[in-house]
C-alpha cells in the first residue's frame, strides 16, 4: 500500500511539474523548452554565467515579443527585450515592480535584512532614510578618507612595482584590498590596513561572504527561486562565521562610538543617527544597522575593485585612451592648485566617459530582478506579465547590442559623450539599474574609482604583458563579473 501512494504521489509530482514547465507554451509566449528540473538554468555555476545564459535568448527572441519566457527550476521567469518595457518597469510603472524578490530573512538570518532585499514599506522607509548617507554632502565629507587611502595604495604599489619581475603585476588583489581599507574605515570605522597586510581579517571575511555559501547548488537554487517558502522554511544563507564576524564588528563599533561621541562623517555616523533620532519609534535596530553595513562591504567590496581592473586592463590595451585620460587629470589637477579636492574629482569630464565605457563593456552585475505584484498588461495586447512573475532585465545583453552600441566589443569612451547618450534610447545603459530602486551607492563608487586611477595613472604607465589573457574568461560561480585568472599588467612608474 505504502509503496502504491508512493508511486502515486511521484507520478502526480512529475505530472504537475510538467504542467509547470508549460507555463509560458499555454500563454504564446516566446521561450526555448525547458529542461528537467533546473528549467533554463542548469548550466549556471557549473560551465557558464547568469549572461551567458540570458544571451541566446535574448538574441533569439528579441524581435519577436517584448519579453521572453524562462524558467528557474519550476519558477516562471519573464526576460525583458524591449527597452520601452523595461524602462516602464523601472521608471514609469514602478510601483507595480517594487520588489526584487531575492531571499531575505531578517528573523534567522538578520544580515539579510538589508536594503537590497526588503520590501514593501520597510524598503521604502529605509530608503529615505540611507539617502542622505549617500548625498553628495556626504561624498565630499569621505573624499578626503579616500584619498588618504590612495596615497597608501599608491606607495604599496611602488614598492611592488620595484621588486616585480619584469614589472608584471597581478592587479585585482592589490585593487581588492585599496576597496576593503576603504569600506572598512567608511563604512565600519575601523583601520583594516589590508594593503600591508593581505591576510588582515576584515578581508579574509569579506572574500568569504562573497564566495563562501551555506548550502550546495540545489539548495541556493531553491532560495532563489522560491525566497518566500525558503523564509517560511526559516532558511539562511550567511555563513555562522561570516554572521558572527560582521555582528560582532559592529556591536563594538556602536558601542565605542556611543560610549565616546566619536564622530567619523562615515556611513556608521548616518546609520547611528538612525538608531537614535526616532527613538523606539521607527529607528534602527542594531541588527538593521548590521545589515546596512555588511550590503555596503557586499556592494562594494569586489564592485568597485572589480571595475577598476577592467579599466587598467582596457588603458593597457588602448594607450592612446590612456594618455587622453592622464593629460586631463594632470589639467585638472594643476587648475586646482595641484589639490584633488572633491570638485577637483567633478571636473573629470573624460574619467567619467571612460568609467561609464568600462561598466558597458564589463557590468559587475549583468542582469536586474523585479517581480511584478499586478497582472500587467504590455504594450503588445497578446502579452501580460502576470502577478508574482519573476522579470529579469538583460543588462549585458542590452549593453551589447549593436543596434545601440555599435561595435559593442571595442573599447570607445566616445560612446559616452553628451551627443551620443542623447542619442540612444533611454534604458539600454544600466550598470546601476535605474528609477526609485537605483544603486544608491552609486556616488560612492564611482569616487573610490575616480580617486583610485588618478593616483594610479598620475604616477604609473600600464601595458599589456605576455601574461596579459587577449580575451578575459570569467567566474561562472558568481553572480558578478569577475576574471577567472586575475589581470596580468606591467607597470613602469613615471
Amino acid at each position: 500500500m505504502f509503496l502504491n501512494l508512493l508511486a502515486l504521489s511521484i507520478v502526480l509530482l512529475l505530472a504537475f511539474l510538467k504542467y509547470r514547465h508549460g507555463y509560458w507554451k499555454r500563454r504564446g509566449v516566446p521561450h526555448e523548452a525547458p529542461h528537467f528540473p533546473l528549467g533554463d538554468f542548469k548550466e549556471w555555476r557549473a560551465t557558464k554565467c547568469f549572461f551567458e545564459i540570458l544571451a541566446p535568448i535574448y538574441k533569439k527572441f528579441k524581435d519577436s515579443a517584448p519579453f521572453a519566457g524562462m524558467f528557474m527550476a519550476f519558477r516562471p521567469v519573464a526576460l525583458i527585450l524591449d527597452p520601452d518595457l523595461v524602462k516602464s518597469i523601472l521608471i514609469k510603472d514602478f510601483n507595480h515592480f517594487r520588489e526584487r524578490g531575492v531571499f531575505s530573512n531578517v528573523r534567522d538570518d538578520p544580515l539579510t535584512g538589508h536594503l537590497f532585499a526588503l520590501e514593501g514599506t520597510k524598503w521604502r522607509e529605509l530608503r529615505q532614510k540611507l539617502s542622505a548617507a549617500f548625498s553628495s554632502g556626504k561624498m565630499k565629507h569621505m573624499h578626503p578618507v579616500v584619498v588618504k587611502v590612495a596615497e597608501e595604495f599608491k606607495k604599496v604599489l611602488e614598492e611592488k612595482q620595484a621588486t616585480a619581475v619584469g614589472g608584471v603585476i597581478e592587479i585585482t588583489d592589490l585593487l581588492s584590498r585599496f576597496t576593503a581599507d576603504i569600506i572598512g574605515v567608511c563604512a565600519f570605522g575601523i583601520e583594516c590596513n589590508s594593503l600591508r597586510n593581505p591576510q588582515a581579517d576584515f578581508v579574509v571575511m569579506g572574500r568569504k561572504a562573497n564566495i563562501d555559501r551555506r548550502h550546495g547548488f540545489l539548495l541556493d537554487t531553491f532560495m532563489e527561486a522560491a525566497p518566500k517558502l525558503a523564509r517560511t522554511l526559516r532558511m539562511r544563507q550567511t555563513t555562522q562565521e561570516v554572521n558572527d564576524f560582521y555582528m560582532g564588528i559592529v556591536r563594538e563599533t556602536i558601542e565605542y562610538r556611543e560610549r565616546t561621541g566619536v564622530k567619523r562623517n562615515d556611513l556608521m555616523d548616518t546609520l547611528l543617527e538612525l538608531k537614535t533620532k526616532d527613538g523606539n519609534d521607527g529607528g534602527l535596530t542594531v541588527n538593521e544597522i548590521a545589515a546596512q553595513a555588511f550590503v555596503f562591504l557586499i556592494a562594494g567590496f569586489e564592485t568597485s575593485s572589480t571595475t577598476m581592473g577592467y579599466v587598467l586592463y582596457e588603458l593597457a590595451k588602448w594607450q592612446d585612451i590612456q594618455n587622453r585620460l592622464r593629460a586631463e587629470i594632470n589639467t585638472v589637477l594643476e587648475r586646482h592648485k595641484n589639490q584633488f579636492t572633491y570638485e577637483a574629482m567633478q571636473d573629470m569630464r573624460y574619467t567619467e566617459q571612460v568609467l561609464s565605457e568600462t561598466l558597458r563593456r564589463y557590468p559587475i552585475v549583468g542582469h536586474l530582478v523585479r517581480e511584478a505584484d499586478i497582472d500587467y498588461k504590455t504594450a503588445d495586447p497578446r502579452f501580460t506579465i502576470e502577478k508574482g512573475t519573476m522579470v529579469i532585465i538583460p543588462v549585458y545583453e542590452l549593453q551589447h547590442d549593436p543596434h545601440y552600441f555599435p561595435n559593442p566589443e571595442k573599447f570607445d569612451p566616445e560612446r559616452f559623450s553628451e551627443a551620443e547618450i542623447k542619442s540612444r534610447p533611454a534604458c539600454t545603459y544600466l550598470p546601476f539599474g535605474d528609477g526609485p530602486r537605483n544603486c544608491i551607492g552609486l556616488r560612492f563608487g564611482k569616487m573610490q574609482v575616480c580617486i583610485g586611477l588618478t593616483y594610479l595613472l598620475r604616477h604609473f604607465k600600464f601595458s599589456v604583458c605576455e601574461e596579459t589573457e587577449d580575451h578575459l574568461n570569467f567566474q561562472v560561480e558568481k553572480i558578478i563579473l569577475q576574471p577567472i585568472n586575475g589581470i596580468k599588467l606591467r607597470v613602469e612608474r613615471l
